[in-house]
């Protein structure tokens, strides 16, 4: 599904967002408070935007990108070819099994992925197993709103005017149909930071945006 929406991916966030998505990344590489200097994973990079924003918040350190979607991969090699980008490593690897030692990274982040992983809990335990002690795990990701009268607004936009967009711009309504699905059977921000603590990561933090409809959850290795 990503292998075919790639093209149109960075376009549709953008319009789904009104063009905060990337706001949202800057946030998160900023919320996750890496030293300067550490090696940053972006987990299941897409184009690279996420390791992009952690170059901004830190132009000194090194970023690696891993996706098993190898057009994804193709699209954001052009984009770092393009300029900023020298300080990322981009290669293919599977969120469930990464190909690094323990305690590789300073921060492992991820943007967009983990309601996407075949196993939430094992992707969750891996990423913190590649994390050095002391260091974070960062996920930003797409919530449901609790506010009543604004849940049914985005509900209405979100099943409804998303998957219309989709079909017009990216040319595949099913992904765009599927999206707000999985959004709706995600866990709730609470049961997300619970889970974390359950993998090991101490002193998780919660951060709401938009009105609840993103949260960034932050977590440490003890």
């Amino acid at each position: 599904m990503f292998a075919r929406i790639a093209r149109r991916y960075d376009l549709m966030n953008a319009l789904m967002t009104g063009g905060r998505d990337q706001a949202w990344r800057r946030t998160a590489a900023r919320l996750a408070a890496v030293p300067p200097g550490s090696l940053v994973l972006d987990l299941a990079t897409g184009t690279a935007d996420l390791a992009l924003a952690f170059l901004e918040a830190s132009p000194a350190r090194v970023v690696v990108g891993v996706d098993f979607v190898e057009e994804m991969l193709r699209l954001a090699r052009g984009k770092l070819a393009a300029g900023g980008g020298r300080r990322v490593r981009l290669l293919a690897a599977d969120a469930l099994a990464l190909p690094f030692p323990d305690g590789t990274f300073g921060c492992v982040a991820s943007a967009f992925v983990l309601r996407n992983l075949a196993d939430l809990e094992a992707g969750l335990a891996e990423m913190r197993r590649v994390t050095a002690p002391g260091g974070s795990v960062a996920a930003l990701e797409i919530s449901q709103p609790t506010l009543p009268g604004w849940r049914a607004a985005f509900r209405l936009y979100f099943h409804h005017v998303v998957p219309a967009v989709g079909a017009l711009v990216a040319g595949d309504r099913a992904a765009y149909t599927y999206l707000p699905q999985s959004v709706e059977r995600f866990l709730t921000p609470d049961e997300l930071a619970r889970l974390m603590e359950k993998v090991g990561l101490r002193g998780v933090r919660v951060a709401r945006l938009a009105l609840g409809t993103v949260t960034i959850h932050v977590g440490r290795v003890p």
